[in-house]
Formats: C-alpha cells, structure tokens, sequence
C-alpha cells in the first residue's frame, strides 16, 4: 500500500514538473518571438537606414528645410515632415488631454458605479472606430465647418486632422487617467473632506497630483499614438511638406509621406524608396525616446500607498 502511494505521488510529481518545463517553453518561445519580431524590424530599418545615408548627408537630412525626393530637383531634409507631425500632434492633445482628464476626473470622482460602468465602455467605443472613418470624417465633416470660421483654411489642413485624432486618442487618455485616478486611496479623499475641501478641490488638488505618474504615462501613450497615426493624416492633412506653424494648411506628416511612397510606384532600391526607412527609423526612434520617458516619469514620480 505505501508502495502504491509513493509510485503515485512519485507520477504526479513528474507529471507536474513536465508541465512546468512545458509552460517555460511556451513562455520563453512567445517571448522570443516578442522580441524577435522588434529586432527584426529595427534590423530592416538600420540597413536601409545606413544605405540611405550612404547617398545622403546626414547634415543635410536633419538641417535642410525641404523635403522634395520625389521631385526631379531632389532634396532630402526631413524637418517639414516632422514640423507636421508634431503639429498634428500638439493640436490632437490640445483637444485630447483637458476632454480626457475631465471624463477621467467625472468617472472617477462623481460617477456613480452603475453610471461608470454604462459610460465608460460607450466611451471607448471612440478606440473601436476605424482610422479611416476619423480620417473622412476630418475631411467631409470638420473641414467644411473650419472653412466656414475661417474661409482661408484649405481643403486639406492640420486642424481638422488634430481634431479627429484627438477624439480618437480621447479614449486612451481617459482609460488611463481614470485608472490611474481610481487607484488613488479613499483614505486621501476623506482626509481632504475631513479639512473642509470641496469634492471639485480634492479632485484636483489631491487626488490628480497624487495620480500624476499615471497621467503623465497616459499623456506619454496618447503622444506616441498620435505620432504614429497614418490613415487620418493621409486623408486630411495634405501631401505638402512644409515648415508652418499654421494649423489651417496643408502639411504632410512622416506617416503621410511614407503611405504615399509605399503605394507601388517608387522603383525598389531607389533613393526615394529607401527615404521610407530612414523616415520610419527616426518615427521608430522618436515613439521610442517617449516611451523611455514615460518610463522615467513613472518611476520618477509614482506613489506607494500603504
């Protein structure tokens, strides 16, 4: 009988380490194709990249003012594309982050559970519309209403692309805020409520610097997003690369530029074909340089509560 007992116990135990030694290995193979798959893709990026800078100067590609490779008269600076991309970008956070941080204020602090529940979920719908709906609706809806304010805006512009990418990225901002946000102990609230603070003072005096790690990560994420965004760009911002601050012109951003280079017509191995990676390794590197901040700024500035 104690021989039985121990054989058993013996086939369990051999059965529990084999499964074990199973699970590693499908953790380690998922991870390694993670991380397989982004050094493959920074591995294709660098070598067009090198190849690309073999042909032109890399002082050229970061000073010069004009960004013409398609042209017959070629020129290679890549400042217009990123002074549209980040023009866009302002203009979607300028609408993204205050609609954002309210609707995560509202959800956390004055929503009843049954409200949040309902509103949230409707909410993030916002993340489940297509880009390429946001992008004609820039152009078919809000455009239309821009040149009615101010009849100098062109049919493709900045402002309208901000606009639509800054509802599209309003729910991320406010997922992530109001997580953060509810994260925050009760035992704060009531301490505010307990020196005579209003519900709107403890909101925003207590409760938001006490959760600022978290924003500031969700302000970092919806940044990246909007830099990264191609579709709303390619359809309403305009294919006209040019350093402006004005919002209600035409502009072409980097996710633009490489959208319109990659539809089929620039010869393999060309110059202009090669200008895509080297657009796409300094998008790569500026998501990446965000990301690493956003780390920093969450580690900087996180609370641990007891």
């Amino acid at each position: 009988m104690t021989t039985t007992i121990k054989s058993l116990v013996s086939l369990n135990h051999q059965k529990r380490n084999r499964e074990r030694v199973l699970v590693r290995a499908l953790t380690f193979i998922f991870a390694f194709v993670s991380v397989g798959t982004t050094a493959g893709i920074i591995y294709e990026l660098l070598k067009e990249t090198v190849l690309f800078f073999q042909e032109v100067s890399i002082i050229e590609f970061f000073t010069d003012t004009r960004w013409t490779p398609l042209f017959a008269s070629k020129r290679f600076g890549v400042l217009p594309l990123v002074n549209g991309t980040l023009l866009v970008a302002a203009g979607a956070m300028l609408v993204a982050v205050p609609l954002g941080l309210l609707a995560a204020i509202f959800l956390s602090e004055y929503a009843s559970e049954r409200l949040r529940k309902i509103l949230k979920p409707i909410l993030e719908i916002l993340a489940g519309i297509p880009t390429v709906v946001y992008g004609y609706f820039a152009l078919l809806f809000i455009t239309p209403i821009l040149r009615d304010l101010f009849p100098q805006t062109q049919i493709f512009n900045a402002a309208s692309a901000s606009i639509a990418m800054g509802f599209m990225i309003l729910p991320l901002m406010a997922s992530v805020s109001e997580d953060a946000l509810s994260a925050v102990p009760r035992s704060l609230r009531e301490a505010a409520y307990a020196m005579g603070a209003t519900k709107f003072e403890t909101a925003t005096q207590v409760v938001l610097p006490a959760a600022l790690s978290g924003v500031a990560a969700a302000f970092i994420l919806a940044v990246s997003r909007a830099i990264g965004e191609t579709m709303i760009v390619a359809i309403a911002a305009g294919q006209q690369p040019k350093l402006t601050l004005n919002p209600l012109e035409s502009i072409e951003t980097m996710t633009a530029y490489i959208v319109q280079v990659s539809l089929g017509d620039t010869p393999h191995q060309s110059i202009a074909y090669k200008t895509i990676f080297a657009v796409g390794m300094l998008l790569f590197v500026m998501t990446l340089v965000m990301n690493i901040v956003s780390y920093f700024i969450t580690k900087r500035f996180r609370e641990r509560y007891e």
